[in-house]
């Protein structure tokens, strides 16, 4: 059965789901969620990569003490 107004819109009678049957769309949705998705993963692993540093340049400075005092 049609959605009215919507062309591309049908509800599924034994799940009462409503489906998109515009394909292009779909495709351009899973497109869009995947590009969000590397890019959340890219500023994860960023910020993984920034705390990374820190620990290292906080074990430099402390081995720098140890070898100034020593």
């Amino acid at each position: 059965m049609k959605v009215k107004g919507h062309n591309d819109l049908i509800r599924d009678e034994n799940s009462n789901a409503i489906v998109n049957t515009n394909s292009s769309e779909y495709d351009n949705y899973l497109s869009h969620r995947a590009k969000r998705k590397q890019g959340t993963e890219r500023i994860d692993n960023m910020e993984n990569d920034l705390k990374s540093l820190k620990d290292d340049i906080n074990e430099i400075k402390t081995l720098l003490r140890a070898l100034s005092n020593g």
